[in-house]
């Protein structure tokens, strides 16, 4: 049972997640396009009751019956296009997810198998870099000497960069292999984390160059627009300049959905929604620095 005091903590959260616009809210961007839409309805609301005289056209009034019918397929259309987003960006984080338990897995063998520092510390180096430099591949950062400070390797930024640090660390095992550092048992033990790596890029990058068609997008988005725009024609004889907040309150949500759905359906950029791989790429860093 939730005490009183709970009670009040869960409520002041709620008055401040409410009223209070983080940046990633889409209430900013759209603020523009709500005004000119609120200015438009109260045009139109003022010229049909004033001048037009449309008030007793049936026909007209008809339009709301339209616009029933319509926002039941507009809303089927963007639950569609949102869920898309969504398992886009949900797969995105399920890679990651995998990633970072691949790398504790590969460290935590390496750290049983390996006897030499020199080579724990070559590890404890290269399975957080391959990490960091999947994060920025995938936001099309650059990379550089820095993410293998005391380790002379560098990066070529004109080759596919995690593969590069993928072939030194299958390189780097093949040297152990023939050093007999370890055996054919154990070679087969830790391979299957190794190809992990470059299966979660394979996979993430689908998801980032395969992005949902953009006359699909486009489609959505004249669809919105078209209806909301054609809102006060059928609904200023009921609720008459009350047509203004409520137009605006529809786009705004209908809008809000389409710019998430846009947002999230590319989950490796940079954007406040999309999937943290900046930080998830600090926290294998530090689970591997702690096993090695």
């Amino acid at each position: 049972m939730i005490d009183a005091e709970k009670i009040t903590i869960l409520n002041n959260d709620w008055i401040t997640f409410i009223f209070r616009f983080h940046k990633s809210d889409t209430f900013r961007q759209l603020i523009p396009m709500m005004i000119l839409i609120g200015a438009y309805s109260g045009a139109i609301c003022y010229f049909e009751i004033n001048y037009f005289k449309l008030k007793e056209n049936s026909h007209v009034k008809n339009i709301s019956i339209l616009h029933t019918t319509v926002g039941f397929v507009l809303s089927l259309l963007l639950a569609y296009r949102t869920n898309t987003a969504y398992d886009r960006w949900w797969e995105g984080r399920k890679l990651w997810g995998s990633l970072v338990n691949n790398s504790r897995n590969l460290a935590i063998k390496l750290a049983a198998i390996l006897e030499s520092e020199s080579d724990k510390n070559y590890f404890k180096k290269v399975i957080p870099g391959y990490a960091s430099i999947l994060a920025k591949h995938l936001s099309n950062e650059e990379v550089g000497k820095v993410l293998f400070e005391g380790l002379d390797l560098e990066i070529d930024q004109n080759k596919h960069k995690p593969n590069q640090v993928a072939k030194m660390i299958y390189s780097k095992i093949n040297d152990l292999y023939k050093s007999n550092k370890i055996s054919g048992n154990q070679l087969i033990i830790i391979n299957s984390e190794i190809q992990s790596f470059t299966d979660v890029c394979g996979a993430c990058e689908r998801i980032k160059n395969t992005p949902i068609p953009y006359s699909y997008s486009a489609f959505i988005k004249k669809f919105i627009f078209f209806y909301v725009m054609t809102l006060p024609f059928g609904y200023v004889f009921s609720l008459g300049y009350y047509i203004i907040p409520v137009v605006v309150f529809i786009f705004y949500v209908l809008a809000s959905l389409e710019l998430i759905a846009e947002e999230i359906e590319d989950p490796f950029g940079g954007d406040e929604n999309d999937l943290p791989t900046a930080k998830i790429a600090s926290n294998i860093k530090k689970h591997v620095e702690e096993i090695l």
